[in-house]
């Protein structure tokens, strides 16, 4: 072992009488104007679920199997796992002999009862706070933890992101898995190890003893450090990345009061006292290049890059005695320090000092306490928890009223109070949990600790005392679904089972919870909510899907189920869903009814359950909904004309789609009276029904329709007994075809006359085939005037037509109309007649005089001294009219003038007119050059000129098949043959050469008829060419 070198630099000692210097005054210390008290400094601390861990026997018990496989020579000093197992971890390959996470939980913390001796408020109270989910769970650290403090006791610990080092009081130091598998065992120490801590890279075990020895260990080599200072050691501390530096330097204190700094050089290690003199050493934490170190009078923080002392903070005035209660030092990050130290919770802020004051001599950094919270315990350990603080709590056991006592009894210490673990946020504590640890009673605040996992993203803390490793971890969400099954919120836990499933797939057997919320509901007899929890719960369990059932038919709560049970995946046996039919035929019509249109029929036997409905409709006596039952079995089994007659029977509105639908019209041709009937009454109850866009209702369309498959005649003698539905009938079928309706002519008069007078005039007009006697008669017979008229103008008595108008009507203009619609002079004679002694009638004749009367026919009728009022207007009426027809008739022989002239002129000039052509002008159909030699006419190609101006190929023109006349003999020849070759000078032949060519031109314009272009639509005249 290496001795101790001397000091280099010296401390004076500064005791608690002698003032400090300017540099060590408190930059940071508690004030009461900014302390902030937490709720649990004026009030009782929140218990919340108080948590007991497994009996010691139980643990021991179920870790039987473990202790028998464990070698005793593993516990003696120096004792180590396989390399190869060493490798592994630091590696970092957990899955060597490691176990999941869940091996933290082998033991389960349970519930305590409370204390008998509460008061009936305090009770009331604590069920209050039960109903509120604790947030975190506990349990014990297993592996081989248990036969390690079977044997010892533990006394500190140390954790790095792979392994856990676990100090005992005999001097041991063992080096675990984080699922407690043994790594390594080692004895640095002959008494109890106060301090131990591990570097980053899980190389390197540093621990300090009440001996008076610091060791530093390697976990991964044989390189070791051992210091002897004499003196009791309390704290220890390694520089940051201290594996991967060749200094190796750390800082450890104790009893001595001396902070002394380790670090190796090229002759050793080399001994730097860096503050002595204030107390002993209570704690240390080194993060970056700041140290922090607690003494007696508080907590200093040194700047190794400066080699300063930047700050003190004051442990107050009234703090209790350092050695009492342990300090925790804890470095939130590079510049943020949180101290818990009795019953304060300190934050400490590390700042740049501004530059003017660093000029002076002050260090660069200073120090600045943000927060401080004071809580109604001693603090045994705190660690960060996101945001919150997680607070290992111990609470002092009450003391006798009178100390000077002499009796042993009350002067034996008291049994200590079960620490607790709390959550405080924002300095609220919002969760406390006592826990019931092995032999709590006889501990104090120094021997439990609380360190949290260095594993990334892993909120795991581990609570320790001389007997129990306890794991701490936040709740996560299939602890919260557990608590809400705990208190039987099935409801809640439930929905909160279904969202974790979503998220990470079957990691929970949500049906075990569901199963207990329908046993739990069915319990209280609420059947409703245990029947809608079925299909969510049983899924597409068949066998679980038919215990419910009978179980519901137990209790006689078949119906409540029925709407719920599954007819397709799961699919149940074909029993089940007979018996459900077999009590809705009992019990439930309505609902039979209901479940026959839903559910498939391959499920149950459709024989079954026809030939029980049957049966009951028998004994029933036509039970309206047990008809419906039947029809729609039959429709549902495909026998759509056995279900007709219960649908007619019922006047359901679908029966026409049913007909239509399954083309059942031969089936209802002796029915069209109940078909017609069942409309009507429809109709009356203003029931809309679908598709029905038939004025005369769904039924008449239907008949009108389907007339090939419903015969005319049978629907006309079926409905002779009702007049009004014959007349719907064939009032539809007239409009559908006039032909279909010719038998029955004589008939639709009579019922258009009867129903429909709006109808009868046009049916009178537009059929031939009725008897014009017998119509008279019917009209007569109802008085129907205008309609008589009609009659005896079509039968020829127009004179009796007439005054029919005169007589009944009085209606002049009438009498007007029918007599220009016969267009018969004796009649319009027998009106003029009538008229001479009626000056109205004068007076309307002379309004509508026009090319049926002469206006002096009727004024030269005019008897003198008869009075007609507005014979003036009438007679200036005819007048202007008269003059009207003259203007009109001569501005029209003046526009045919004009137009025949203009036509003439145009006729003329196309007539006499020329167009120019050119050696490049083309044919206006082909578009070919006009002068080309031709094949057929060697000299040129005939070219016609038209009128319109087009010139075009004689050839262009022809139609097809059609062939040109041959041209006349050249003119030369017809020259020597007119003067018998002399050659003698005459005018014979000029006058045979004009005719042969008019004669040719005309068979030309035979064969070639109108102009081409002007035939397909080009009728303009062609522009000038060349």
């Amino acid at each position: 072992m290496p001795s101790r070198p001397p000091s280099t630099i010296e401390s004076s000692p500064q005791p608690s009488d002698v003032p400090l210097p300017a540099d060590d005054q408190p930059e940071a210390g508690p004030s009461a104007a900014s302390s902030l008290r937490s709720r649990a400094s004026t009030v009782s601390s929140i218990k919340g679920k108080e948590r007991a861990v497994v009996n010691d026997e139980d643990s021991e018990d179920d870790d039987d199997d473990d202790d028998q496989s464990v070698d005793d020579d593993e516990d003696a000093e120096g004792g180590e796992v396989p390399s190869d197992q060493v490798d592994q971890i630091q590696n970092g390959d957990d899955s060597a002999n490691f176990q999941d996470d869940k091996d933290y939980e082998d033991d389960t913390i349970a519930t305590e009862d409370d204390d008998e001796d509460d008061e009936d408020g305090d009770e009331e109270e604590d069920e209050d706070e039960e109903e509120e989910e604790p947030a975190l769970k506990y349990s014990r650290l297993k592996g081989r933890i248990p036969e390690i403090l079977a044997k010892d006791t533990a006394s500190t610990i140390a954790v790095s992101p792979r392994v856990i080092a676990l100090g005992t009081h005999n001097g041991m130091v063992h080096v675990l898995t984080y699922e407690g598998a043994k790594v390594n065992s080692f004895r640095p120490h002959a008494a109890s190890v106060t301090c131990l801590k591990m570097d980053e890279d899980n190389d390197f075990v540093a621990t300090s003893s009440v001996e008076g020895r610091v060791v530093i260990h390697s976990l991964t080599s044989t390189e070791s450090y051992a210091f002897d200072y004499k003196r009791p050691m309390r704290a220890i501390a390694l520089e940051p990345g201290f594996a991967k530096k060749n200094t190796r330097a750390f800082v450890c204190g104790g009893m001595a009061g001396n902070l002394i700094m380790q670090e190796k050089g090229w002759l050793g290690y080399k001994e730097q006292i860096i503050h002595s003199g204030e107390g002993p050493i209570w704690a240390i934490e080194w993060r970056g290049s700041l140290i922090a170190w607690a003494n007696d009078l508080g907590v200093k923080i040194y700047d190794t890059t400066t080699s300063q002392r930047i700050g003190y903070i004051d442990r107050g005035a009234h703090a209790p005695r350092a050695e009492l209660f342990k300090c925790t030092l804890q470095w939130k990050d590079d510049h943020t320090l949180i101290i818990g130290w009795a019953d304060h919770i300190k934050i400490v802020r590390i700042r740049n000092r501004a530059k003017s004051q660093t000029s002076t001599g002050l260090p660069a950094l200073t120090v600045e306490m943000t927060s401080i919270y004071q809580v109604d315990c001693m603090i045994s350990g705190l660690a960060q928890f996101n945001s919150s603080y997680v607070v290992l709590a111990y609470i002092a056991p009450d003391t006798y009223e009178n100390e000077a006592t002499d009796n042993p009894m009350e002067q034996r210490r008291k049994a200590a109070n079960r620490p607790e673990l709390r959550l405080i946020d924002k300095g609220e504590e919002v969760n406390a949990d006592a826990l019931s640890l092995t032999n709590y009673h006889m501990y104090g605040c120094n021997d439990y600790s609380l360190i949290k996992s260095q594993r990334e993203n892993e909120h795991v803390f581990f609570v320790i005392s001389p007997s129990d490793v306890i794991v701490v971890r936040p709740r996560d969400e299939i602890d919260h679904i557990d608590w809400l099954v705990e208190r039987e919120r099935y409801s809640e836990a439930l929905e909160s089972a279904e969202e974790l499933r979503k998220k990470h797939g079957n990691a929970l057997d949500v049906k075990a919870i569901g199963l207990k919320y329908m046993n739990h509901l069915l319990a209280q007899g609420h059947f409703e909510q245990t029947a809608s929890l079925a299909p969510k719960v049983l899924g597409q369990d068949s066998e679980a899907w038919e215990k419910w059932i009978y179980t519901f038919v137990q209790h006689h709560q078949l119906p409540t189920i029925i709407p719920y049970i599954p007819t397709k995946d799961p699919q149940l046996g074909k029993p089940v869903y007979e018996m459900v039919f077999g009590h809705l035929l009992v019990n439930d019509r309505t609902a039979l009814l209901k479940t026959i249109t839903s559910w498939p029929t391959d499920i149950y036997d459709m024989n079954t359950v026809m030939g029980a409905v049957q049966g009951e409709l028998e004994a029933t006596k036509d039970d309206p909904i047990l008809l419906e039952c039947l029809a729609e079995l039959h429709l549902i089994n495909r026998q759509p004309a056995k279900a007709l007659p219960y649908f007619l029977r019922l006047r359901r509105p679908h029966v026409f789609d049913l007909i239509r639908e399954h083309n059942l019209f031969t089936a209802v041709q002796d029915q069209a009276l109940l078909l017609v009937q069942f409309d009507q009454e429809r109709e009356m109850n203003k029931k809309e029904v679908k598709g029905d866009k038939s004025k005369h209702g769904a039924a008449i369309e239907l008949l009108v329709d389907h007339t090939h498959s419903i015969p005319i005649d049978r629907v006309v003698h079926q409905l002779e007994e009702k007049p009004k539905y014959l007349y719907m009938y064939l009032d539809a079928l007239f409009d559908k075809d006039p032909q279909f309706c010719l038998p029955y002519s004589d008939r639709m008069v009579e019922l258009y006359a009867a129903y429909d007078l709006d109808r009868l005039m046009p049916f009178l007009r537009a059929s031939n085939f009725y008897d014009l006697e017998q119509a008279y008669e019917i009209c007569k017979e109802r008085d129907l005037v205008t309609e008589m008229v009609f009659l005896l103008g079509r039968m020829g008595n127009n004179k009796k037509a007439l005054m029919l108008i005169i007589e009944r009507l009085g209606d002049v203009h009438r009498a007007i109309d029918f007599a220009k619609e016969q267009s018969d002079e004796d009649l319009w004679e027998d009106l003029l007649t009538y008229s001479e002694t009626r000056p109205s009638f004068i007076r309307a004749l002379l309004e509508h005089v026009g090319a049926e009367i002469n206006p002096i026919r009727l004024i030269s009728r005019i008897k003198d001294g008869l009075e007609i009022p507005g014979l003036k207007e009438g007679v200036v009426r005819v007048l202007m009219g008269m003059n009207l027809q003259v203007s009109l008739l001569e501005g029209c022989q003046h526009i045919l003038n004009g137009d025949c002239s203009n036509l003439a002129l145009e006729l003329q000039a196309a007539q006499v007119g020329s167009t120019r052509c050119s050696p490049t002008s083309t044919c206006t159909i082909c578009h070919l050059p006009l002068f080309l030699p031709s094949t057929k006419y060697p000299s040129q190609t005939l070219v016609l000129l038209y009128l319109c101006q087009h010139l075009v190929h004689a050839q262009c023109a022809l139609p097809e098949d059609v062939e040109l006349p041959q041209r006349q003999e050249n003119i030369n020849v017809t020259y020597l043959l007119a003067n018998g070759g002399s050659g003698a000078k005459g005018q014979n032949w000029k006058s045979r050469a004009i005719g042969g060519k008019l004669g040719y031109a005309a068979a030309v314009r035979v064969r070639v008829g109108r102009c081409p272009v002007c035939e397909k639509g080009g009728g303009r005249r062609a522009s000038k060419i060349g």
